[in-house]
């Protein structure tokens, strides 16, 4: 993390998808700054290029053109193995669709990422626990996805991101499979880790989880229309 705080920074960043018969430019040219210990929530329709600057921001992809440091580290132009490095030290994932191995337990899902992070196997079970206690789910330790509703497998999706202790926990719209109350609970879940320090990035067409974030940055072809604090995060 650089010293002021900037864990994201953004400059001039352009993304152009080239298909051979046409060049689309998905991002054109996006300067953006995330601080420590922000909830940033990142709002667009549908082809504005949230999704290309959310692959960017969580190092699945490489920018175009520009210049993007995450926690001090520069991604542009560094080779793949570079690039999943910093993205497995540096973000945390939460999906829409959980992501979650369907033939292990909810603990063993959450002990993943410390598996390939060389975390002993003592130190790995007592941190999942801790971590699936911390989102409601100790009591679910053995049970495997397919013996958890939607609201469950997303808490288990968030107790794996946080695994590794991300400088980001990085959320793809992390309410859209889910029904209203559960998707209420997940929403207090990221309110009570951003009120405990943790550094947020969601992107999202909920505008209920949208004013739970202090900043919203708005996007529309491919720039940023927007970025404004939210008075209304609590």
């Amino acid at each position: 993390m650089n010293q002021n705080g900037t864990i994201i920074r953004m400059s001039g960043i352009r993304k152009v998808y080239d298909t051979g018969k046409v060049k689309v430019e998905a991002l054109k040219g996006i300067d953006l700054d995330v601080h420590a210990g922000e909830f940033v929530a990142i709002v667009g329709p549908s082809g504005s290029g949230k999704s290309t600057l959310m692959n960017l921001v969580g190092c699945l992809d490489t920018p175009t053109d520009g210049e993007y440091q995450i926690g001090g580290d520069n991604v542009a132009g560094v080779t793949r193995d570079q690039l999943a490095e910093i993205r497995n030290r540096r973000v945390g994932f939460v999906f829409q669709n959980f992501n979650l191995l369907p033939h292990i337990t909810a603990q063993e899902n959450v002990e993943l990422p410390m598996l390939f992070g060389g975390i002993s196997p003592k130190e790995r079970r007592e941190r999942a626990k801790e971590l699936l206690t911390r989102v409601g789910l100790g009591d679910r330790l053995d049970h495997k996805p397919t013996e958890l509703s939607g609201g469950q497998m997303q808490r288990v999706a968030i107790a794996r991101a946080l695994a590794m202790n991300p400088d980001i926990l990085l959320a793809d719209e992390p309410t859209g499979n889910l029904d209203t109350s559960s998707g209420t609970d997940i929403m207090s879940i990221f309110n009570e880790l951003w009120k405990s320090g943790r550094t947020l990035v969601i992107i999202t067409h909920d505008p209920a989880l949208a004013r739970r974030a202090s900043r919203i940055v708005e996007i529309r072809d491919g720039v940023i229309t927007r970025d404004h604090r939210n008075e209304e995060a609590a």
